[in-house]
């Protein structure tokens, strides 16, 4: 089974990128971040033309989830559990249907907080505790279980081409990294740092000052599994060359492959 996340960075701007990328990758589940669309104007019909299950979170001109998959979808739910109150579309999961067995996904957007300190940044942090929160409920489940998607966290220096200048951002302050530390150190395998080491590795690059022309990046979109979903990885990459292409995200895809 072949799980992809992609923050999309609106879907009306990726109309073509993202299909061509389906097609190319032919992933059995992508979680989307950034579609930027409320539920009703999302374009399923491109994805379901192509056998994709579509369910989304949506909200109109920023954030918003979404999930396609080619495979049986159960027990969808929407927004992380502990706040009421919180109208931002940033959390959506569910139970995919493999072959060998079933797989719990959920598809994040977790908060930038910038500027920090401040709301945005308190936001965050709480964010972050309701997260973990539902990550310990997950492990106690004893089931395969992944969360993926754009965290927002640089998890260590090498995972920026100039660490420096992040020193003061809310995705690498020592509260942020602290956080996702607790979260990942409940008993979850980071998957890509699971299959590759070192310095290099980046998922973001930012549209400003040649970014991406300098490699100029910094790694922020992550896949958390489960010990029973970590047993059956086989595979995790990130598809750098798509940021090269025309009309591209901020971000690329990256995904795992499990043997489920």
């Amino acid at each position: 089974m072949k799980i992809a996340s992609f923050n999309i960075n609106g879907i009306k701007a990726r109309i073509n990128a993202l299909p061509d990328w389906l097609d190319e990758a032919q992933p059995d589940v992508a979680l989307l971040q950034e579609i930027k669309s409320v539920d009703e104007a999302f374009p399923r019909e491109i994805f379901e033309d192509r056998g994709y299950r579509v369910e989304t979170h949506g909200q109109k001109g920023f954030n918003g989830v979404a999930i396609l998959s080619k495979l049986p979808l159960e027990d969808v739910t929407r927004g992380l559990p502990g706040d009421d109150s919180d109208e931002q579309a940033r959390w959506i999961e569910a139970t995919v249907m493999g072959d060998k067995g079933a797989v719990r996904v959920c598809g994040l957007y977790l908060p930038n907080g910038n500027p920090c300190p401040g709301p945005k940044y308190d936001y965050k942090l709480a964010w972050m505790e309701r997260l973990y929160a539902r990550a310990q409920q997950l492990l106690a489940s004893e089931e395969p279980a992944l969360m993926a998607g754009d965290y927002n966290i640089i998890p260590q220096d090498e995972d920026a081409k100039r660490p420096e200048v992040w020193q003061e951002d809310a995705l690498a302050r020592p509260e942020s990294r602290a956080a996702w530390r607790r979260i990942v150190n409940l008993g979850f395998t980071e998957a890509f740092r699971a299959c590759h080491q070192g310095p290099g590795h980046y998922s973001f690059w930012d549209y400003q000052a040649g970014a991406w022309n300098r490699d100029d990046g910094i790694r922020i979109d992550h896949f958390l599994l489960t010990p029973q979903a970590a047993d059956h990885l086989k595979d995790c990459q990130i598809d750098k060359d798509i940021r090269a292409r025309e009309k591209p995200s901020d971000h690329v895809p990256i995904w795992i492959e499990l043997d489920i």
